[in-house]
């Protein structure tokens, strides 16, 4: 996948997100994680499960994390994302915050 560190709740997400694995990705998430992507908040590993499934029917997408950096008290990995929209590839921002070995919060920008 890539060589950069990074985290392991980070470094999970980003294999099960390869694996097309949704139920190992929402399993990546605290009990009350959330994801902020497209305006939209998803709470609980039951909405982020289906929102993963959701974007991956949409947008047929792969992401390649690049960079990891530390950015007030949250872990901001710069993906390149393919996939099935326009402008693709592109280059977002995963601003990642950890709750101890889980990821509490997960906002795409």
């Amino acid at each position: 996948m890539t060589s950069i560190k990074l985290p392991k709740p980070i470094a999970r997400y980003f294999a099960a997100d390869k694996d097309r694995d949704a139920g190992a990705l929402a399993r990546c998430f605290a009990p009350d994680g959330l994801v902020y992507d497209e305006g939209q908040t998803f709470t609980g590993a039951k909405a982020i499960e289906q929102w993963n499934r959701d974007a991956r029917a949409k947008y047929h997408h792969s992401v390649v994390p690049l960079s990891a950096t530390e950015r007030d008290g949250a872990i901001v990995v710069v993906g390149r994302v393919t996939g099935d929209f326009p402008g693709s590839p592109v280059d977002l921002q995963h601003v990642f915050r950890l709750d101890g070995e889980k990821i509490a919060s997960l906002e795409i920008r």
